[in-house]
């Protein structure tokens, strides 16, 4: 049986209001479908109305998804579930209709314990509210998407998501000690790294907190979670160094990502076309001369007794390699920013130099180190291309990230940026653009890199190339899916699954 898109009746909707305790918590009105399924990236606004659900359900409590999703088996009807939608890849979007679990009312921390140093809440918690509860205690929870303010932690998990101090302190994977899940069928299951809560590390049975990450929803939803609390750093120290050209900056990258020092929290080189995106936005960028082509940026978190002599040397390293330091005003202000950047200003410029409203797509792939720059001049060229061809999208810049958790010499999560002018997109341009995707993904896999480093690989354009990534992986996979969800209810459409299921076709992605 294959969940199929469903007008829901007034008997599923008596249902759910049942389940869920009143109207209140039960949204089959227009505008809150319509707030439930928009997404920052690119999405075919001519085709949007497409991809809307029935309703929106409001749980609060891990019973209630549980009952939710059993009564989607019942009737055969499409689960979606949504954190905080800041992803990029659309894998909140539901692409058959149903069902959307939005989580966010399921926002309480439930235990925190400075003895064991971990905290336990409901999904629907973002991490700016969590730490600001947890300030008061001297720890945080480290995980620093650039969505910090919005981000929820369910979403993290969904996504396996990405941390700006990932060097330092780890990614979401592994600051996630165990979770609490709702299977596709409607069990509830607790998976970690051992049998009990609390426990980092163990080496019965089969790992399966990894199974559930970066599944986008596919495999269920995380409905509550036992995270890592770490000290508050007493210091943060941000230097920014000026290149006058991209391969200096390269080198200067590799150097400071293999220096050894424990406090490093991540390295990040942004190239010339990025400079001149960031030239635009006098709010948030002190202009600098032309003859920079290339910034590196570097944090360090910790104990002041560590981070002081690291940071001296960390300045030192950047001074031999050639960077020049562009002071603390710059420095400090620009990593104090780096969460307001998440919302890109609308910069764009077309070729004739007019000023557009675009919204902001990202390619973000896993790049190794060797191969950033025969992959930034293939990206940049394949951007041309098509900037050329349909006259609605522009490059915003290329950047490269230290990516391994506590490796920082290890792959780069390498992105570039492309602004697209949304409201002129048509079947055209939007298939074009889909080849664009494809063009940049297929590059990054050319160089043993990944198709994605953080946001997943669910839209067209990627979606295509998982299974050329995944290797035999991928009937794995499909293996999985089969066996946890039956009947085919949850986030059905996303990452080829539908394979999976005898007679289906998969129509996997917006086309």
């Amino acid at each position: 049986m294959t969940a199929t898109a469903t007008a829901l009746g007034d008997g599923v909707l008596d249902e759910l209001r049942g389940i869920l305790g009143g109207d209140e918590y039960v949204l089959p009105d227009l505008p809150a479908r319509v707030n439930r399924t928009r997404v920052p990236a690119p999405f075919p606004v001519h085709r949007w109305g497409e991809f809307l659900p029935d309703v929106a359900v409001l749980p609060r409590t891990t019973e209630q998804v549980s009952e939710v999703v059993k009564l989607a088996n019942r009737h055969g009807i499409p689960i979606v579930p949504r954190a905080g939608g800041t992803g990029l890849a659309d894998g909140a979007v539901p692409l058959r209709g149903g069902i959307v679990v939005d989580v966010k009312l399921m926002n309480r921390i439930l235990d925190i314990d400075l003895v064991d140093r971990t905290v336990t809440v409901q999904t629907g918690i973002n991490m700016l509210t969590l730490n600001r509860e947890l300030k008061a205690h001297g720890v945080i929870y480290p995980d620093d998407p650039a969505s910090y303010p919005c981000s929820i932690v369910g979403g993290r998990i969904g996504t396996s998501g990405w941390s700006l101090i990932g060097g330092r302190y780890g990614h979401t994977r592994d600051l996630v000690i165990s979770m609490e899940l709702v299977l596709p069928t409607g069990e509830v299951i607790e998976v970690g790294d051992g049998g009990g809560r609390k426990v980092r590390k163990s080496s019965t049975g089969f790992q399966l907190k990894h199974l559930f990450m970066g599944h986008q929803g596919t495999l269920g939803i995380a409905t509550e979670a036992t995270l890592e609390l770490v000290p508050r750093p007493e210091v943060e120290f941000a230097a920014f160094f000026a290149f006058s050209d991209y391969g200096t900056a390269w080198e200067a990258t590799g150097a400071l990502a293999k220096s050894g020092l424990a406090t490093l929290a991540g390295v990040v080189l942004f190239d010339e076309w990025k400079l001149a995106y960031l030239r635009r936005d006098d709010e948030a960028y002190i202009p600098q001369p032309p003859t920079v082509r290339a910034v590196i940026a570097s944090a360090m978190y910790g104990a002041r007794d560590e981070v002081e002599p690291a940071s001296r040397r960390l300045m030192r390293i950047a001074k031999e390699t050639g960077g020049k330091y562009l002071g603390d005003e710059i420095s400090q202000g620009d990593w104090a920013s780096r969460h307001d950047r998440y919302a890109t200003p609308l910069h764009g410029r077309l070729k004739d130099g007019q000023v557009v409203p675009m919204c902001w797509h990202c390619e973000d792939a896993s790049i190794p180190y060797s191969q950033l720059p025969a992959v930034r001049e293939k990206w940049h060229a394949i951007a041309k291309r098509y900037i050329d061809r349909y006259g609605i999208f522009d490059d915003w810049g290329m950047f490269a990230y230290t990516n391994a958790a506590y490796k920082p010499w290890g792959d780069y999560l390498t992105e570039i940026d492309i602004g697209i002018w949304e409201q002129e997109l048509d079947e055209e341009s939007w298939r074009g653009w889909v080849q664009c995707k494809r063009e940049i993904a297929e590059v990054a896999l050319e160089h043993g890199g990944s198709i994605t480093a953080c946001h997943g690989a669910t839209r067209a354009g990627d979606v295509e190339l998982v299974p050329q990534e995944m290797g035999g992986g991928f009937e794995v996979m499909k293996k999985i899916k089969a066996a946890l969800d039956p009947n085919n209810v949850m986030n059905p459409g996303k990452y080829l699954l539908d394979q999976a299921y005898e007679g289906e076709n998969g129509r996997e992605a917006v086309r």
